[in-house]
This record gives structure tokens, sequence and C-alpha cells, in this order.
């Protein structure tokens, strides 16, 4: 089935991004925290609908191929919108590190499912570790500010966010060297023929 509420919140997660830069860009107090609300939202509902689809046995070509797709995009926006506002090379590297890695990995991905050995690079738990810190990293650093309750000498929400972000950008060089590892063999393949473009 196509159509279902797993597939239903990937597409919402998706129409979420137009509206998560919309609203980033309103000049009005409260625009950071309606932001980082919005991208919490679209992070829940990436966990909500995996968990959905095995759960009701929902799963779908459509939704395997839509819910990366949607993940990638959001924190990829967010990332932009995040240095474009903020600009530093602290910010920016971390972000060049998060989504190149997501540019590289996907291509592998693509190209191993072309030879038939996709399983070889499925999502791994340095991945969703990954996934965890730099989803909170991005919501912090989106609401900026200090942490409610934390003493004078804490370190400001967009400081912690920024150490998040450094973790997940480690993470991701990780996770991305274990992919690469397991794809190595199909990748120097005297067998396999070479593709161009």
């Amino acid at each position: 089935m196509i159509w279902n509420i797993p597939n239903a919140l990937t597409l919402l997660r998706i129409a979420l991004i137009p509206v998560f830069v919309v609203i980033f860009y309103l000049p009005v107090p409260w625009a950071r925290p309606v932001c980082a609300l919005v991208f919490t939202l679209a992070a829940l509902t990436d966990w909500l609908d995996g968990w959905l689809a095995r759960r009701w046995g929902q799963t779908s070509p459509l939704g395997a191929f839509l819910d990366p797709v949607a993940d990638k995009l959001m924190v990829a926006v967010a990332l932009v919108l995040l240095v474009q506002a903020e600009p530093s090379i602290w910010l920016a590297l971390p972000a060049a590190v998060i989504i190149g890695r997501e540019i590289t990995v996907s291509a592998l991905r693509e190209w191993m499912a072309e030879i038939g050995a996709r399983a070889k690079v499925a999502v791994s738990m340095a991945g969703k570790l990954k996934t965890t810190a730099q989803m909170v990293a991005i919501v912090l650093l989106i609401l900026g500010g200090t942490v409610p309750g934390f003493p004078v000498t804490a370190l400001p929400v967009s400081s912690l966010g920024l150490v998040l972000l450094y973790v997940a950008a480690v993470l991701t060089l990780w996770s991305m060297v274990l992919y690469l590892r397991a794809a190595w063999p199909s990748l120097t393949g005297s067998g396999l023929p070479a593709r161009k473009g």
C-alpha cells in the first residue's frame, strides 16, 4: 500500500521544509522557537513513520525511498540556514562535513543497490547515534540563548549545540568509514563493470 500513515508522515516532513524556511526568516521574536518546534516535529515524524511502518507491516518502496530523502533535505536546509544566519568557520565546517557525508553515502547506497548489494550499506548504530546528535544539535542552534534553570556559568544553548554538532560530525565521518569499509570489496572488485557519469 502506497498511501498509508507512515508515508503520509514522511510527506508531511517534506512539506514542513518550506514552512521551516519561511518562519526562519520572519522578523518576529518567536520565529526561532517556532522553527525549533517545527524541526523537532519533523525529527519525531522521522522516528514515528519508521516505527509505524514496521509495526503495522506498511513498509513500501515509496516509503523506503522518501524517508531518507526527507531526513537529508530537512537537515541540509536547516544547516544552510544556520550558517547563512551566523556565518562562522566553526559552524560551516561541521555543516559541510555532515552535508558532504550525506551526499557521499547516498551515492554509495545508490551504486550498491544498482549492483544488488544494498544490504551491505544498511543503516548502522553509528548512523543512528549520528542522527540523534545532529537533530538535538540543530534544535539547540536554532534556539540559541541560555538553558533555563542552568547556573550562570553554564554554556549557552548555541554553544552546547555547536559541541553536539561536532560530535555529530565525528560520528558522521565514522559511520561513513563503516559504510565504505563494508562496500570496499564491491567498490574494488575487478569483476564489476566500471560506471561513468
